[in-house]
């Protein structure tokens, strides 16, 4: 049949060589590029028929795919998002021609101004997708090479128990109270913006994250010390089901003005919600707790996550250095030159 018009759409009708029918739109009110692209396909058809050519997969179809697949991720809404902003330069596009010029005039220029960062999150996932695409889908036969922004250190800021107190004092009740608790817990801002009392246990005085609130999707469970059994006997009876609320509603944001406001007069700069952690974590460390614990603690996944804390706690290294020590105390006697007799000649 050909190409037939649907309302102010052109559609694409073809018989492929096997018997398989291909009904499309061709997503353009122009007959000129319909026929275009119906030509295309059908030589495309032949030759996957007659010549067993791969078929031309595109950037929707790996997509679609990579979504359904990787569902289970925690990340599958950045996944969702990214893709979401790359799909309309990467439209109907084959994957054969999804080139590291294209992958890098969409980014840096749509993304120039984000850190590397960002941008590098954005080639992994393209990386990622075309390297499932090759290695366990074989729609392509190679992937270009995407080459990353070098990025800095991973930001480690925490707090001192001096600033925190400060801090503290200067939060309203129900914001103190949430950033205590997350930092004598670790918690993340999703977790505990969403704890439940159903996942406390008060008599046994551990709370349990499920795993699909979990980055690493493992189930969690976490000890309640003192400071934190405290501050959840004080929020007894303001909600059935939530445990930090305000004026009877779920809390749903925690850097707002009342946020800044107290940083301001601690005399604090540069903190986010998240470094709550980084401090609950660099406080641990400071204090001589394992890294392993602190890992099984956190939730992380991988060492990786733990050892940007170890500078903070170089103690246990100190044996170590220790023995360069020992060497230079010793009275090393210089060995004395022997003196070298001529030669008789005869």
């Amino acid at each position: 049949m050909g190409i037939l018009k649907r309302g102010t759409t052109w559609w694409i009708d073809i018989t492929a060589p096997g018997g398989q029918r291909v009904r499309q739109s061709a997503e353009t009110t122009d007959r000129k590029a319909a026929k275009e692209l119906h030509d295309r396909l059908k030589h495309d058809l032949w030759r996957q028929a007659k010549l067993g050519d791969k078929p031309r997969y595109t950037w929707e179809d790996a997509a679609l795919r990579w979504l359904n697949e990787q569902g289970h991720k925690a990340s599958i809404r950045d996944d969702a998002k990214k893709i979401e902003f790359l799909t309309p330069f990467f439209k109907r596009l084959p994957l054969t021609e999804l080139t590291w010029d294209r992958m890098q005039a969409v980014v840096e220029g749509q993304k120039g101004d984000k850190a590397p960062a960002t941008r590098n999150r954005y080639y992994q996932l393209l990386r990622s997708i075309l390297r499932r695409a090759m290695r366990e889908w074989n729609w392509i036969d190679s992937v270009p090479t995407i080459r990353l922004h070098r990025e800095p250190e991973g930001r480690v800021r925490y707090l001192t128990p001096t600033e925190i107190d400060t801090f503290l004092r200067n939060l309203p009740e129900h914001l103190g109270s949430l950033t205590r608790f997350t930092i004598a817990t670790g918690l993340r801002r999703a977790n505990v913006l969403g704890l439940k009392w159903s996942q406390i246990d008060m008599q046994r005085q551990v709370m349990t994250v499920a795993a699909s609130d979990i980055k690493s999707r493992k189930t969690l469970g976490i000890p309640l010390n003192a400071t934190a059994m405290e501050i959840l006997r004080a929020q007894i009876g303001k909600h059935d089901e939530y445990v930090f609320v305000y004026k009877g509603k779920r809390l749903n944001a925690t850097v707002n003005t009342a946020w800044r406001n107290a940083l301001k007069k601690s005399g604090i700069e540069n903190f986010r919600f998240h470094d709550t952690r980084h401090t609950w974590a660099s406080l641990l460390i400071q204090n001589g707790v394992p890294k392993g614990m602190i890992k099984e603690m956190g939730g992380w996944k991988s060492d990786s996550m733990v050892e940007r804390y170890a500078h903070l706690a170089p103690e246990h290294l100190a044996r170590h250095a220790a023995v360069i020590d020992e060497l230079l105390r010793k009275d090393v006697e210089p060995t004395p030159l022997q003196s070298v007799k001529p030669v008789k000649r005869t």
